[in-house]
């Protein structure tokens, strides 16, 4: 196998259970990508090259004695908000800057079983909160096609490395879009499962009913796959649903033939980028020439999303970050002399002035006298969003939209506009209201060389149907063995 490595996950299974290459070896290659490259991009938070090397000693022997799944051996990268065992786990804040973590996710215990190699923890927007991965208390990550703009966020980390090849894959996390709109802008794959679908025991928490680990990798079969890993019921999590977990990769091939594909009105509206809009009419027309059936449908209450978004994330952010009071664990002001002092100080100083905004909209949304008027109001209009999907999915498969309505903007560029930052998640947040997974999938670059997504949507625990149909748009416009000029360098 050639090196440097740049295979997608199926590919390096294939040529380790061959033994064309050892685990040693690959680990090897992402470890020095990681030295070489890193330093311009910023993906990793933290790196143990150590301890990935002896993971990859570890898969080569269990290689060897013919007992390998098809994640063995593979380096992945994490999300930072995932835990792991022994690892620092920062969430991108300062208030957790030296917090390591007793316990490991239930994600993490899984790919443990299959011997997969950790390569290290991936930069976030802190505690999630962001579309830019601007946020990070540590560092900005930048988009390795042009490293003077975003990658996107809050797993703006995951998707660079995935893009620039400092991992065959890696974990992310999504709460309205910070998987599938970093995807879309870093040109991979990007999957929110249904939520319930992935245990989020171990996942640091932003806003509970909203949050869901997925895949981002390289092509849509590689998320099929980790996605088979991470799934299933864990008694640890209350909202996993205990539901049969299917070989996602069974019915990948069957196409796009026959499927019927709805496309909402509501998310072709004023705003979206020229190249875009082109980008993603062409590839219905393809979606379509390929054999599927177009259905025009409505969601009528798309329009009220984003509020509905930012009054529920907040209020649930609001609740989640009362934990981080400086006295049980995480950063704490020692200057202080009153108990009230320290708590004030330590959270000020500790959370970011984007987190700072986000709990004090959640407090104040949850308030005396406000609580009806808007967190109230706000669940009543999620469940109208909800049945729109459900009347939606009675006439179509898989819905399409775009995922971001721009490429990747210029890094700062949208910091002093937070109205502007919230809405670059418009075409994604419907599907954590709902419950709803989705996908998306590189379909198109611009004129300056900047990656557009297409997304699919899924009916509820309707992964299979979703993946077939984005994988059936990647045998027809495949973009995997596309990647950035730093990458060739």
């Amino acid at each position: 196998m050639s090196l440097p490595t740049y295979h997608t996950i199926k590919e390096l299974s294939q040529a380790l259970s061959k033994k064309e290459v050892s685990s040693v070896e690959i680990t090897r290659q992402y470890l020095e990508r990681i030295d070489h490259l890193d330093d311009q991009i910023k993906a990793y938070l933290y790196v143990d090259g150590d301890a990935a090397l002896r993971e990859a000693k570890d898969a080569d022997a269990i290689i060897q004695k013919g007992e390998a799944t098809s994640l063995t051996g593979v380096p992945l990268g994490i999300k930072d908000v995932i835990c792991m065992e022994g690892v620092p786990n920062t969430c991108g804040s300062k208030i957790l800057k030296d917090y390591v973590p007793p316990y490991s996710a239930t994600v993490i215990e899984k790919l443990r079983q299959e011997h997969v190699v950790f390569l290290g923890k991936l930069n976030m927007d802190e505690f999630a909160m962001g579309s830019s991965t601007e946020n990070s208390r540590f560092q900005v990550t930048r988009n390795p096609w042009d490293l003077e703009r975003i990658p996107g966020g809050s797993s703006g980390g995951s998707a660079a490395a995935v893009a620039a090849a400092l991992c065959a894959g890696a974990l992310g996390t999504d709460t309205g879009g910070s998987i599938r709109q970093p995807a879309s802008l870093c040109g991979i794959v990007g999957l929110k499962p249904t939520y319930g679908r992935v245990s989020r025991f171990g996942l640091v928490a932003f806003a509970s009913s909203l949050d869901q680990i997925g895949p981002m990798t390289r092509s849509v079969w590689d998320a099929a796959l980790l996605l088979n890993v991470i799934s299933g019921h864990d008694p640890r999590d209350s909202t996993s649903m205990p539901k049969e977990v299917p070989d996602y990769t069974e019915g990948l091939k069957d196409g796009l033939k026959g499927l019927k594909i709805g496309i909402p009105e509501e998310y072709f509206i004023e705003g979206v980028d020229p190249e875009v809009e082109k980008h993603i009419k062409e590839a219905i027309d393809a979606i379509k020439d390929a054999g599927a059936e177009i259905v025009h449908l409505s969601l009528p209450h798309t329009e009220y999303a984003t509020a509905t978004y930012y009054i529920i994330a907040t209020a649930e952010a609001s609740s989640n970050l009362a934990r981080y009071d400086g006295v049980r664990y995480g950063y704490r002001d020692g200057s202080t002399r009153s108990l009230r002092e320290m708590y004030e100080k330590t959270r000020s100083e500790g959370f970011g002035t984007e987190v700072k905004r986000r709990i004090m909209l959640g407090t104040y949304v949850l308030s005396a006298g406000y609580y009806e008027a808007y967190y109230r109001k706000a669940q009543q209009v999620r469940t109208l969003i909800r049945n729109d999907f459900n009347e939606a999915f009675k006439r179509c498969d898989v819905i399409v939209t775009p995922t971001s309505p721009t490429p990747a903007f210029k890094i700062g560029e949208k910091t002093e506009d937070p109205l502007q930052m919230y809405l670059s998640d418009i075409f994604t947040i419907s599907a954590n209201l709902s419950g709803v997974p989705g996908v998306s999938v590189p379909c198109g670059w611009t004129q300056e060389n900047l990656p557009i997504g297409l997304q699919f949507l899924g009916n509820t625990f309707g992964e299979q149907t979703l993946l077939r149909a984005a994988y059936g748009y990647e045998e027809i416009f495949p973009l995997s063995d596309r990647y950035p000029e730093i990458v060739k360098g």
